[in-house]
């Protein structure tokens, strides 16, 4: 087990092996291992194979939470035979778990083919190359993710990067990093969007309060894939052609009559359930009114 003052490598139960974070006290993807969690939120759900393979043009990913990188990196070789260009944009607010695990890579077993990629994204925050029949434009935003969506990529001199077709969505946990959960981030995520671009967000969790913060900020929710232990997950979207498997109006009783549903308007952990106000928006919801 390699260690260093921030992350140690950890196996787990079925062999494979993950990073470790001594700060927050996770495990990245900690039940299947990293390769397997990403085709199953994101490669599989989304059908991405298949969704470049058919694709016309660029086709953009948002990496919200690169850590370290198992999710772009077993997107990029499950993708490998689409022909479309691809831009890839990952955000983090550090690079130490990249760097620590491209220093464990052998143990890793996800970097293989793309190492090179990885050291000049590091070093540059931004690289090119061929993967494939297809030209990949991978770039890096350092920083505080909230406030990049509300300053950052907004004021920049340069362009914000453009609208994502898909959004892989994997932060810390709301309790250990709730800032990367409240209402507002997701508000001002929706924004970003293209209305006449169909994209999808996947994310693990499936807690009520992540649902109703989505659905409020503009989303269609459903229930996500399995991953592991986790008999669900969330999927939301931009449209409801995307969603499979929609929050119908059961769930929404259950959510009223949860007592964690509430979304987290400040970055600040908590549980509470619905106000009368979020209550009267949710069954607004377009999603809700078939």
């Amino acid at each position: 087990m390699q260690t260093s003052a921030d992350y140690r490598i950890v196996k787990l139960a079925n062999g494979t092996h993950s990073v470790h974070s001594l700060a927050h006290r996770e495990t990245f993807h900690p039940v299947i291992g990293p390769v397997a969690e990403a085709e199953a939120l994101y490669v599989k759900q989304l059908r991405l194979p298949e969704w470049m393979a058919n694709h016309t043009g660029e086709f953009v990913i948002w990496d919200v939470g690169l850590g370290a990188a198992a999710n772009v990196l077993t997107v990029l070789r499950a993708t490998r035979d689409a022909s479309c260009p691809l831009r890839i944009v990952s955000f983090d607010h550090t690079l130490a778990p990249l760097q620590f695990a491209l220093e464990n890579a052998a143990s890793l077993g996800y970097f293989t083919d793309y190492e090179a990629a990885v050291q000049r994204l590091i070093a540059d925050h931004n690289t090119s190359f061929a993967d494939g029949n297809r030209r990949v434009n991978w770039e890096l935003h350092l920083g505080d993710f909230p406030s990049l969506l509300t300053h950052r990529l907004t004021d920049s001199p340069t362009q914000p990067p453009p609208a994502p077709h898909a959004i892989l969505f994997d932060a810390f946990s709301p309790a250990k990093n709730p800032a990367m959960w409240t209402q507002p981030l997701f508000a001002n995520l929706f924004r970003f969007l293209d209305p006449a671009r169909p994209c999808a967000l996947p994310t693990y969790s499936r807690s009520t309060l992540l649902r109703v913060s989505l659905l409020l900020a503009g989303f269609y929710v459903g229930a996500g894939h399995a991953t592991g232990e986790k008999e669900e997950t969330t999927i939301a979207a931009n449209t409801l052609d995307l969603i499979s498997e929609p929050l119908d109006k059961k769930w929404l009783q259950r959510a009223n009559n949860s007592t964690s549903a509430e979304p987290m308007w400040e970055p600040v952990y908590r549980q509470a359930p619905l106000t009368s106000e979020t209550r009267e928006k949710l069954r607004q919801h377009p999603q809700f009114q078939a």
